[in-house]
């Protein structure tokens, strides 16, 4: 089977940031009717504005009587490159310790202050089943500090903050590192069902005669690789479908999607000039290069865009290969400590983790709508509006996803309907969102993207004075999470 080939498999495979059905016809008819306010022409996709024009007044700490206060020290990502690049030859421990060392290093960490390690994958090497371990070991931290690997799909390293947070709160640890780590270069492809059982046969076969029985009975069919899998498990739909499906439902145009990753591509490329994506870190490529900026960023024209065919519905569909997310090989790491522990060492922290939420619907309809569940929880669970929020990063696994959840978060039809509230949440206002690009453009190598977010929220308050930031990201399986960031006081 051809490289191509199976890139093109796994692209309908792997954006695993979940595979939304489209909501039924009633849905789509009523949605187009109710859904009101968030058809973004392109005029409307405005660039970031200063903070200062949005809000001047001081704002309430989300700091909570008892309880522990927990800070993002610092966050660092490798380059995330598009796999088959200059990753190609590594393996997904290589890459998390690049990150762990990184850390490191621009931390000035001590390797024996760090009182656990917890990171996030999703396509497992079989080597490296923990590869938190191997990547702690390999990064030169003690091999008494306890480490192990979580998987959440594309919350995995949402998931390994949180866990974090939680060990931190306990009582349990004051210093964990958290992190995630994707290697779509080389994911494990299978032997067929058949042949795994064969083979296994073979080994316990105690004859010459037993063996070529079992020889004997491998046909052709048997050969046949089985890849990862094409289709979420539970509905049996692949993810680009169910994207579509959902741009569909929500009266998203293939217009309005170009427009959104014209939009990402463009504000990562000015990001990147501007020096803004600071927790990227140089790696020396063993045997290539020091790769230093992410390769997947590529301002385009809109006439170049409408070129681009379907990828998943054909002829009719909108989600092309330009809309969506691409397949990426990278990974991250954040120091997470309690205030008291990072004071007392000298760190000055970069913002307080706050409230989150892990929300999860319906995975045969509204897979992709992770954001619109468990933006409003969270708001609610920290005291705050929409309005109080000065900085918002959303994954973008498609412009269309985007998209559909901004509309349904700006219905009070939906919210009525499927959420059990009274009023809508709102949407972002677009000046305050993904301002230095998304997953679109920078690259979304699955478990590493939520700390990409959360560190990339840090950063932005801090450039634009504001005190609040929201990161939210849909998952596999109908899941996804928010969390609430506060800006350290300068």
């Amino acid at each position: 089977m051809s490289l191509s080939l199976i890139r093109t498999v796994l692209l309908t495979a792997f954006s695993f940031c979940s595979a939304a059905r489209s909501l039924s016809t009633s849905v789509h008819l009523q949605a187009q009717g109710n859904v009101s306010g968030v058809m973004l022409t392109c005029e409307k996709w405005k660039m970031p504005i200063p903070f200062s024009q949005y809000n001047s007044k001081s704002k309430k700490t989300l700091a909570k009587p008892g309880v522990k206060n927990i800070v993002l020290v610092d966050g660092v990502r490798t380059p995330f490159l598009q796999s088959g690049t200059t990753y190609a030859d590594l393996m997904p421990h290589d890459l998390a310790r690049a990150a762990l060392q990184g850390l490191l290093n621009r931390t000035g960490l001590p390797k024996d202050a760090v009182d656990y390690i917890v990171y996030g994958t999703v396509i497992q090497e079989v080597k490296t089943s923990n590869v938190a371990r191997e990547a702690a070991l390999g990064a030169g931290f003690s091999d008494k500090t306890p480490a192990h690997t979580v998987t959440m799909a594309c919350i995995s390293s949402n998931q390994a903050m949180t866990t974090a947070v939680g060990l931190i709160a306990a009582g349990q640890c004051d210093a964990v590192v958290a992190g995630g780590v994707e290697f779509m270069s080389d994911v494990p492809i299978r032997h067929s069902r058949k042949m795994r059982k064969t083979m296994l046969s073979l080994n316990k076969a105690k004859t010459l005669g037993a063996r070529l029985s079992l020889l004997g009975s491998i046909r052709l069919a048997h050969l046949s690789p089985e890849l990862p899998a094409v289709a979420e498990f539970s509905t049996a739909e692949t993810m680009g479908h169910s994207a579509d499906r959902l741009a569909a439902a929500f009266g998203v145009s293939r217009l309005e999607q170009d427009e959104f990753a014209l939009r990402s591509h463009t504000l990562a490329k000015k990001a990147q000039d501007g020096g803004m994506l600071s927790d990227v870190i140089s790696f020396k490529v063993p045997g290539r290069d020091i790769v230093s900026k992410d390769n997947g960023i590529r301002p385009a024209t809109m006439e170049q865009l409408a070129k681009l065919k379907p990828a998943f519905i054909k002829p009719h569909g909108t989600v092309t290969a330009a809309n969506s997310s691409f397949l990426t090989d990278g990974a991250s790491a954040v120091l997470i400590m309690s205030e008291e522990k990072a004071l007392a060492m000298g760190y000055k922290p970069k913002a307080y983790l706050r409230d989150f939420v892990y929300v999860s619907q319906d995975p045969k309809d509204q897979l992709l709508l992770g954001p619109t569940y468990a933006t409003p929880k969270v708001l609610e669970k920290s005291g705050l509006t929409l309005n109080d929020i000065d900085v918002f990063e959303f994954h973008e696994a498609f412009a269309g996803q985007i998209m559909a959840n901004l509309k349904a978060m700006e219905s009070d039809w939906f919210a009525q309907t499927y959420m059990g509230r009274k009023t809508k949440v709102g949407a972002p206002p677009m000046e305050k969102f993904n301002t230095w690009g998304g997953s679109l453009s920078l690259g979304h190598p699955f478990a590493a993207t939520g700390c990409r977010l959360v560190t990339t929220v840090a950063h932005r308050l801090q450039k634009e004075g504001g005190q609040y930031g929201l990161v939210a990201a849909c998952a596999a399986g109908g899941q996804g999470h928010a969390m609430v960031i506060e800006a350290y006081p300068q």
